[in-house]
């Protein structure tokens, strides 16, 4: 079930990376505690026993996906060397790599010239979106969606800016009326659209919130983290498409390459239109950055020690798969978008679920039919459990009723929220185990029900 078989590709690139240092003396190395190294980690292999299946198809539960073979690889031998991507000083290649391969990620945006770098994820790179929004504008208020990611209000809250949230509309996207009426109160400075919600996958309408901007005069920052790879499938649908083919106007965006992009955590990623926020990040420091004119990472991020192996990782990866339409990357995510459609397509002929909205990404949320919506709440916990003793693993959220509200027939409606099933599938294996998924959710439904 664990790949296994690229390990053998890893020490003929170690003999390889070796020539490099040849002219170097002989070190003698010595690994302290080598001859205890085995039963650690077998220690270790079974200590990680208690974890989900998070590598495999019937994992489709939270958003984990693991690493490709050349990202762990790449990883893997970067770390003999162990750079950091802070300064030149201490990661030279890495630090160039790192520069191809965020270029890649604003091209994939349509940004040929842009500000960016690698961070530990998403709320790294959301944080430091929402700081230079704060240069800009000090004291002035952050705007996102109720469904947004909350990452946003805590930074906001750490950056001692003023956050408020915007109401959703029954898609779970920010509903635009309720956007302009916020606007019209006074200035904002910085509008945050979520292109992916972590809940539901929803897409924010990115086209029509940059319409306001030409209004009111605000920063649009677009948090991507999950959702931005889809910019490169070419099965969305129409909304979603409109909203991703506008995303190179925003003004920032983060992209996170541990989700959809094949890394392993943490990768994150921030991205400016306008390079000439670099001078925010200017610093000056004693004993940095004089080993080259060159542009040193560290001097355009509020990081400073920074992994180079997530940078080779990355760079390797797209090196194998580029970031193009129809390519096979872009092939994957559009399996992904498939399963979903798959899924949400047997469960609203199913009498026994009621289903939200259609996926505009690959996160599928539904619930049991039941008497009331307390009652279905409580059926899902039980259809959650009965299916992860069948290796099938879902997720639970808790969502606002009224994005079911459409399709609750006789329900009562006796609570605002409603505890439902959630299903990422993410893993491009999902098209193809979809069946499979399917006959234990169904099963799994059997059972609770019957009890």
């Amino acid at each position: 079930m664990l790949e296994k078989d690229s390990l053998k590709l890893l020490r003929d690139a170690l003999e390889r990376l070796e020539t490099g240092f040849a002219s170097l003396p002989a070190n003698g190395v010595r690994v302290p505690g080598a001859e205890r190294i085995a039963d650690v980690l077998a220690a270790t292999a079974e200590r990680l026993h208690d974890n989900y299946p998070y590598f495999h198809p019937m994992y489709a539960g939270q958003m984990l996906k693991p690493p490709h073979p050349v990202a762990r690889l790449a990883y893997a031998l970067a770390q003999w060397i162990n750079p950091n991507n802070h300064a030149l000083d201490g990661g030279r290649a890495s630090s160039q790599m790192e520069k191809e391969a965020v270029a890649q990620l604003a091209k994939m945006f349509g940004w040929d010239v842009h500000l960016g770098h690698l961070c530990a994820g998403g709320t790294m790179a959301n944080l430091e979106a929402l700081w230079v929004a704060g240069q800009l504008a000090p004291r002035t208020t952050i705007l996102a969606s109720e469904q947004a990611h909350y990452t946003h209000q805590r930074i906001s809250g750490v950056l001692k800016l003023p956050f408020e949230t915007i109401a959703c509309d029954t898609q779970g996207r920010m509903d635009l009326a309720a956007l302009q009426t916020r606007l019209q109160q006074d200035h904002v400075a910085t509008v945050v659209a979520t292109l992916g919600t972590t809940a539901t996958g929803s897409v924010d309408p990115l086209a029509e919130i940059l319409d306001l901007r030409e209004k009111f005069k605000f920063r649009i920052h677009v948090d991507a983290a999950y959702g931005g790879y889809f910019v490169l499938a070419s099965n969305l649908g129409s909304e979603a498409t409109r909203a991703f083919d506008h995303i190179g106007h925003a003004d920032s965006v983060v992209i996170d390459p541990h989700k959809h992009g094949l890394q392993p955590y943490g990768c994150g990623c921030v991205l400016f239109r306008d390079p000439a926020l670099g001078r925010f990040y200017k610093h000056e420091s004693p004993y940095t950055y004089f080993s080259s004119n060159e542009l040193h990472l560290g001097e355009i991020s509020l990081e400073c020690s920074r992994p180079g192996a997530a940078a080779v990782a990355l760079w390797a990866t797209q090196e194998l798969l580029p970031l193009e339409k129809h390519g096979e990357f872009a092939q994957g995510l559009e399996a992904s978008r498939a399963a979903a459609l798959d899924l949400y397509r047997r469960l609203k002929n199913d009498p026994r679920f009621v289903i939200a909205f259609e996926p505009e990404l690959d996160i599928v949320v539904f619930a049991p039919r039941a008497g009331s919506v307390g009652e279905s709440s409580g059926l899902a916990r039980k259809i959650f459990e009965a299916a992860a003793s069948r290796n099938l693993h879902l997720a639970l959220a808790t969502l606002p009723v009224e994005f079911f509200a459409a399709n609750l027939g006789s329900m009562r409606n006796d609570q605002p929220t409603l505890t439902c099933l959630r299903s990422v599938l993410m893993k491009p294996e999902h098209q193809e185990w979809l069946p499979r998924i399917w006959q234990a959710l169904n099963d799994a439904t059997a059972d609770a029900l019957a009890s």
